[in-house]
């Protein structure tokens, strides 16, 4: 399991860095490019992992509908939006935001897909709600920036992603929605690219590609693979351990690479939130299989 621990840890960090690595791209790129290229080389990726592999990729009719709407809110929404947030939102308060995914997820839970409202739930979302709104109101006096909007829209579409991926968890190996929602996710953002086109510049310099492309694959391909393999050997409540810890990793590459100081409410507001986090979400047993849903990642 050590070798378990240290991969989900290694995925955890890599992702807590991406907020900040995200914050710096789009001061080049713009988002709707930034979003297309990523999920273009993603693409690559996947499909140059499929090819050596030797995935058995195909997708039954009754699925279509479902893995496309994922492609739609839980890839290109999901994406964009949260490249526009990052454009005027502070890191480290995006990073607590996202971080009431899997609470949000549970509430979604009960009403799609009928599942019990538990006190915990209930108790578990006001304590990380509170968190968020802490940071906001003590640190930013109540000011939802457009920032925080598109981000707070990133948190929603991943949660809702999370909800229908689960309606499709009936097969051994769920490559196929991580590979197909990407591609159409990708296919999506080709209009709203052409649609802005004229206000893009592809003269970037090599150091920009070189983030914008290691990134992506590293980020969103290949600790996507690592995190869903490994979260097959791990419990539920170890999964919720590790991304409780984004928000903090994100404090902590924020303070190293952007010299973005931390302040007191930001790591108060971070330990209402981890609080509300496993609370809300270990209301119903360890070993539940829609446990491991709420951590399971689509890109």
């Amino acid at each position: 399991m050590t070798r378990t621990y240290i991969l989900l840890f290694i995925c955890v960090v890599v992702w807590g860095s991406n907020f900040i690595f995200g914050a710096i791209l789009v001061n080049t790129f713009h988002p709707v490019l930034l979003t297309t290229l990523r999920l273009l080389f993603i693409n690559l990726f996947f499909l140059a992992y499929a090819i050596m592999c030797k995935k058995d990729l195909y997708i039954e009719k009754s699925e279509m509908k479902s893995v496309l709407l994922i492609g739609i809110i839980g890839v290109a929404i999901n994406q964009w939006s949260f490249y526009e947030g990052l454009q005027t939102a502070d890191p480290t308060t995006a990073a607590l935001i996202l971080a009431l995914t899997p609470v949000m997820t549970s509430i979604l839970a009960v009403f799609i897909l009928n599942e019990p409202l538990t006190a915990k739930l209930v108790i578990g979302g006001g304590i990380a709600t509170f968190g968020v709104f802490f940071v906001i109101g003590v640190g930013q006096r109540f000011v939802f920036s457009e920032g925080l909007i598109w981000i707070f829209i990133t948190m929603l579409s991943f949660s809702l992603s999370i909800v229908l991926i689960r309606k499709l968890g009936n097969r051994d190996d769920m490559f196929f929605i991580t590979f197909f929602s990407s591609i159409f996710g990708f296919l999506i953002m080709l209009p709203f690219l052409a649609f802005t086109f004229s206000h893009i510049t592809l003269k970037y310099s090599i150091e920009s590609w070189s983030l914008l492309i290691v990134t992506a694959i590293l980020m969103h391909g290949i600790c996507t693979l690592v995190w869903n393999n490994q979260l097959r050997k791990a419990q539920a409540s170890t999964a919720a351990m590790f991304l409780n810890l984004e928000p903090f990793v994100t404090m902590v590459v924020g303070y190293i690479i952007l010299q973005k100081s931390v302040t007191a409410i930001q790591i108060i507001g971070a330990v209402f939130i981890v609080c509300g986090v496993y609370t809300a979400t270990f209301g119903y047993g360890k070993k539940s299989k829609g446990q491991k849903e709420l951590f399971r990642k689509a890109t």
